[in-house]
């Protein structure tokens, strides 16, 4: 959001990105199922918005079972916290009128930006189903938003340690330009833990001109069992030096989110060091860590800076 309170796209957000200091910091969240939960996320978000991401994106569950609630929760994010929100949109489930119906409906909530997924396939679901009259790929996603509007802010996803359906580094990286090509305004990847493997896709990136601003996301570790998981579930590596680090503490929780969130911290820093445009922070609906690493990295809380 603007200084005169204006909504900004992802364009306006990274406009000068290659020159960003600071670089923008954003959140990702997701719609809770339960009252419980989205008072934990309310509580989160108060605690995080002090650090002034300049936007909050918040997912949109497999098969389109959260498609309201994310309209909604973006709608409160924006009239609550005065922050711009990225609705996610994904393919799974849903036919193209339906897609544009949503878009319809997020454009009348005054959502300003769209993140452009193809879409996990729900739980137990083999692999990925286009539905009859639906898509298949995340680029004709964004050619859908874009012929709907030249206005909407698109972001995409990119896969520094490659997509698992990828069937090489150089094909996902095709995949990545098609979907900017198409459309998209900026790039965010999925989690990492070794800055190399950013840093290297980033100069292939760079080498076949994909052009668009390309934003780390980083997921801190605060239980090691669960980001084992997800991390086996979207191909990203843990450095085994990380790995025996967690596994020596694997009895003690607060340990273990010690060793991950100075893994983050550290890596947070060598990442603003190399010049990137933003920092995308996965922080699955709690504050603890994405504060706790802001603290260290000095953000500002009277003027959001880093000093």
């Amino acid at each position: 959001m603007t200084a005169d309170g204006q909504l900004s796209s992802l364009a306006e957000i990274y406009a000068g990105h290659s020159v960003a200091v600071p670089p923008v910091i954003s959140i990702e969240v997701f719609p809770p199922k339960t009252a419980d939960g989205d008072q934990v996320l309310l509580d989160t978000l108060d605690q995080l918005a002090i650090y002034r991401p300049r936007f909050i994106s918040c997912t949109y569950g497999a098969g389109g079972t959260t498609r309201d609630r994310t309209i909604q929760l973006c709608q409160q994010i924006q009239s609550r916290y005065a922050c711009t929100a990225t609705a996610h949109l994904t393919c799974v489930g849903s036919t193209c009128e339906e897609l544009l119906e949503w878009i319809d409906r997020a454009r009348r909530a005054g959502i300003v930006n769209i993140m452009a997924l193809r879409g996990d396939p729900p739980q137990g679901q083999g692999g990925f189903t286009t539905v009859p009259g639906g898509l298949a790929h995340a680029d004709e996603l964004v050619a859908l938003i874009r012929g709907k509007s030249d206005e909407l802010g698109v972001g995409v996803a990119a896969y520094p340690e490659v997509h698992p359906e990828a069937a090489d580094a150089a094909s996902d990286l095709a995949n990545l330009k098609r979907k900017v090509d198409a459309g998209a305004d900026a790039a965010f990847t999925q989690l990492f833990f070794r800055n190399a493997s950013f840093l290297d896709f980033r100069d292939e990136f760079d080498r076949v001109g994909v052009g668009v601003p390309l934003v780390p996301g980083i997921m801190p570790i605060t239980e090691f069992s669960r980001i084992r998981r997800i991390a086996a579930l979207c191909g990203a590596i843990i450095p085994e030096g990380l790995a025996a680090e967690l596994e020596a503490v694997r009895d003690d929780r607060d340990a273990q989110f010690e060793v991950g969130v100075a893994h983050a911290v550290a890596q947070c820093a060598e990442l603003i060091s190399e010049g990137v445009p933003g920092i995308h922070f996965y922080a699955l609906n709690r504050s603890r860590a994405c504060a706790e690493i802001l603290e260290a990295l000095g953000w500002g809380l009277d003027d959001g800076v880093v000093r």
